[in-house]
């Protein structure tokens, strides 16, 4: 089509160069640039969340069932059952859970005791899989009870493997402090050590078998809840809603990995699209470069749409040409920076060129995630940018009249 030949002959200018031609120029390094970095940027994003969802998913079940209501445990056999029959259950376990004072050595913590059942010790997620010292061998029948600790906590206590901590309920606590009584607490022997590497989880949790969980937090053989693993991940919300549609959640707390960590999620998406916004705001500058030189290539041609005009070229005809003319320096820009930040991207998977201190941090280099999606977003949006700053010189150059445009020629 004429239109577009046309086009890409007005992008070079008469001369060698000249104001039209650098502003041109700035415009297409302008959107160049905004699109290599949000490449970049978002494959950053995009690697750091996969990591972290990788570590958490290594430590967190798929989803967790909890318990809420007295009426709960009627129905437990029935819920039992449907995750037996469920093809997208993997596997799944009962626990119990509450909190636990620990103290060795006139130190004391208070954190989370975790009961889960001997098949735990066998799976390739949880803490198992993060064993310091010692192992998760905490399911002997043999007195006193076994617990594995985490490593800053077993550090606040200076305490080792072998060492005997005492461990009380924080609801005997409760009820010593409303009947005037002594409270009760039980010893437990350190079998093991784990680092996760999340902070969270390494001071909030101790662990220990689910029977001696049930005796030291009273719960007399009741289970707090179910932990799920499941074939894929992806299949989380549809196994939640399945569960949801079958017994509600007046009885059952039922959450996804992601539900557990919906906070920092949330911070992470508002700071991925931050990013994105600021980024965009280049590209918003760049392509205000293009209405400006589009506005001064109208000025410039105005004699030769003149004679376009005469020789019967419509206004729908010159209206593409400058469109096209905008459209080509956003797709030139847009190609380039993709380019660019993909190559930046293939550079940092294959040599790790920034490296990252192991010591500091539990990785050796920064984290890159390529998705086709971004790159689409992102090319959309440019072309979109140049599309509607090509709008206005375009609908300028259509009002040009044949007379004035060339009554000097």
């Amino acid at each position: 089509m004429f239109e577009f030949f046309i086009a890409k002959r007005y992008l070079k200018s008469k001369h060698t160069i000249n104001f039209i031609t650098i502003i041109s120029i700035l415009s297409t390094i302008g959107i160049t640039i905004g699109v290599a970095a949000l490449v970049v940027v978002l494959s950053v994003f995009n690697g750091f969340g996969s990591l972290v969802t990788s570590i958490l998913v290594n430590f967190d079940p798929h989803i967790r069932v909890t318990v809420t209501s007295d009426d709960g445990y009627s129905q437990i056999d029935a819920f039992q059952k449907k995750l037996s029959t469920t093809d997208m259950v993997q596997s799944y376990y009962p626990f119990v859970d509450g909190k636990v004072i620990l103290l060795n050595n006139k130190t004391y913590e208070i954190l989370n005791l975790k009961g889960v059942t001997e098949h735990k010790k066998d799976e390739s997620w949880g803490v198992n899989t993060k064993i310091l010292s010692g192992s998760f061998n905490i399911f002997s029948e043999e007195e006193p009870d076994k617990i594995v600790l985490g490593l800053p906590i077993a550090l606040r206590l200076s305490c080792r493997i072998g060492d005997t901590i005492q461990v009380t309920s924080a609801n005997q606590i409760e009820k010593t402090i409303t009947n005037f009584a002594i409270p009760s607490s039980k010893r437990f022997i350190v079998a093991g050590i784990f680092e996760s590497n999340n902070k969270d989880y390494d001071l909030s949790y101790a662990f220990t078998s689910l029977e001696s969980g049930q005796n030291i937090l009273g719960l007399r053989g009741r289970i707090t809840g179910y932990e799920i693993r499941l074939t894929n991940i992806d299949y989380s919300n549809e196994v939640k809603e399945s569960l949801i549609a079958e017994f509600g959640t007046d009885n059952f707390s039922i959450d996804t990995w992601y539900d557990l960590h919906k906070d920092l999620y949330s911070v992470m998406l508002v700071e991925r699209w931050s990013a994105y916004i600021i980024l965009c705001l280049i590209i918003a500058v760049a392509t205000f470069n293009i209405l400006g030189s589009l506005t001064m290539s109208v000025v410039e041609k105005r004699k030769e749409i003149g004679v376009l005009r005469s020789m019967g070229t419509n206004d729908k005809s010159i209206l593409q040409i400058f469109m096209f003319e905008g459209i080509l320096i956003g797709i030139i820009g847009t190609v380039i920076g993709c380019l660019i930040g993909l190559f930046v991207c293939y550079l940092q998977i294959k040599y790790n060129f920034y490296p990252l201190d192991p010591t500091k941090y539990i990785i050796e280099a920064l984290p890159i995630e390529i998705r086709i999606s971004d790159i689409i977003v992102i090319s959309g949006m440019s072309m979109l940018l140049s599309f509607l700053a090509s709008l206005y010189p375009a609908k300028r150059a259509v009002k040009t009249e044949i007379i004035d445009a060339i009554k000097w020629e």
